[in-house]
């Protein structure tokens, strides 16, 4: 019979994703069929699934920790914020809805069916689930009709180790708090802690460690140090690409990156970042793109007609224009190839009003936005380098226009994207592309950077084995898999 064990957090980005990431593949090495699990997610960072459903990022990485493929029932709820009040609802992979905040819990009230029927189905082919909460059960005021914490761990009977962040500070604050405001049901589900992110020696918060299992009643699982390569594992969390400063020295060709508000799939960045040749600069608002970039990289928008309009009120248009006229090479990938080109078109109101947007006109290329979207596995080659590359679409809309016939790729036996007269601009709905290490070296000769050694796919999985490593060698693995509970079949 299946197990299940569900890591909550005491807040926000204290690094649950990537706990369950290092435990999946720490337990996996020990034999065990493991399986990650996050009831929702909220993110514009997604995945495609072989079946052509979309998931959170993070629970594909998971995924392959644990040595499996992505599947729509490891991340039954996905939502994908479209402004600051609404989010585009994804259940069981597909688009349900679009919803504004404060509908949303209503809607969610009807979604801990699906949430617990995919969790069974993953639960009947493994021996153990690994559960990722989201956020923290201390937000109480999110408590009724929950399906992302508490909610869930009730309904499925599934017990709870709570993670803290020491990094940030009030780490005890942080635990003993959670306790105080759990209602006893709640709090009754956990059934241990761990400290995540110490920096510097372990045994200086014995004190700290044993004030927590005092206060609360819940034993320890560990401390678990800082692990200083997680920035080189592909990121959920746009932040999380930002070079640490115990990183490696940034490379010589520069590669800017505007950070545009609705930014998505950016996913695509993770093998620059991690490449010793670049530099990647992600340009946040109010400061102009540098003229001293290789590359400007437009990358993906889960909005692009709002996001091409920020674009725009940033002055960047000129600043690309400018950038051009310097013999500066642009790429623009789904919704940044979408905005390069002449006009986007959305009839029917897919990201806002109905509409035509004038593009910025560096691509002879026009699109229309229509409702199915297109969600696909692709394989391909690189014509020019003669390179294989890989990867997913994840789009609405369908582009046209005279520089088509100048496609750059070839993906599934067909040309792929679009190339102005002078080579200088190019555009693709291919998201991955840079993971392909051909291609990226392809690329790098072109910005006039040597190749470097980097086996970027290699690289991740060796990774995830040094976190597994550092995982048990700092934690109660055996212990966590006495908490974890069996699952018990749906009834009916």
């Amino acid at each position: 019979m299946a197990r299940a064990i569900m890591i909550q957090g005491t807040g926000s980005n204290v690094g649950k994703s990537l706990l369950v990431a290092g435990l999946g593949r720490a337990l996996t090495r020990r034999g065990l069929r493991v399986a990650p699990f996050k009831p929702q997610n909220m993110s514009n960072n997604a995945a495609v699934t072989a079946d052509g459903g979309e998931i959170g990022r993070a629970q594909a990485l998971q995924a392959r920790a644990c040595g499996l493929p992505p599947s729509v029932h490891m991340n039954p709820v996905l939502l994908k914020p479209e402004s600051e009040t609404g989010a585009q609802v994804i259940v069981q992979g597909r688009r349900l809805t679009s919803s504004a905040a404060g509908d949303y819990p209503a809607l969610r009230a009807g979604l801990m069916d699906r949430v617990l029927d995919s969790f069974h189905r993953l639960a009947r082919d493994t021996d153990l689930v690994l559960v990722e909460g989201a956020g923290s059960p201390a937000e109480i005021n999110l408590r009724a009709r929950d399906i992302a914490n508490m909610g869930f761990a009730r309904a499925a009977g599934v017990p709870v180790v709570l993670a803290g962040d020491i990094d940030r500070g009030g780490v005890i604050a942080q635990m003993v708090g959670t306790a105080e405001v759990l209602d006893a049901e709640d709090r009754a589900m956990i059934r241990g802690f761990l400290i995540n992110k110490f920096r510097g020696d372990p045994r200086l918060f014995d004190e700290g460690y044993a004030a927590i299992a005092g206060r609360t009643g819940w034993p320890g699982l560990g401390v678990l140090p800082w692990f200083a390569e997680a920035w080189r594992l592909p990121a959920e969390d746009l932040m999380d690409l930002d070079r640490p400063a115990d990183a490696p020295a940034a490379g010589a060709a520069k590669i800017a990156v505007p950070r545009l508000p609705r930014i998505a799939n950016f996913d695509d960045l993770d093998p620059l970042a991690a490449e010793p040749g670049i530099t990647l600069d992600l340009v946040p608002l109010g400061r102009p793109l540098p003229a001293d970039a290789a590359l400007i990289l437009l990358p993906g928008s889960k909005s692009t007609r709002a996001d091409l309009a920020a674009f725009r009120a940033e002055g960047w248009d000129i600043d690309l224009a400018a950038h051009l006229r310097r013999g500066g090479h642009v790429m623009g990938l789904c919704g940044g190839f979408q905005m390069l080109g002449r006009t986007l078109s959305d009839p029917e109101g897919l990201e806002g009003p109905p509409g035509v947007t004038e593009g910025l006109g560096h691509l002879q290329i026009d699109t229309v936005l229509h409702p199915e979207k297109q969600l696909h596995l692709r394989q391909g080659s690189h014509p020019a380098s003669g390179n294989p590359v890989e990867g997913y679409e994840i789009h609405l809309g369908e582009t046209t226009g005279p520089d088509t016939d100048r496609p750059w790729l070839q993906i599934a036996g067909r040309p792929e994207g679009a190339m102005s007269e002078n080579g200088l601009v190019r555009g693709s709905y291919l998201h991955g592309l840079f993971a392909a290490d051909g291609f990226r070296a392809a690329l790098l000769a072109e910005l006039g950077t040597p190749a470097s050694a980097l086996r970027y796919e290699t690289e991740v999985d060796s990774v995830l084995d040094r976190l597994a490593d550092h995982m048990a060698a700092h934690l109660d693995l055996d212990g966590l898999l006495a908490m974890s509970g069996e699952v018990n079949a749906p009834a009916g």
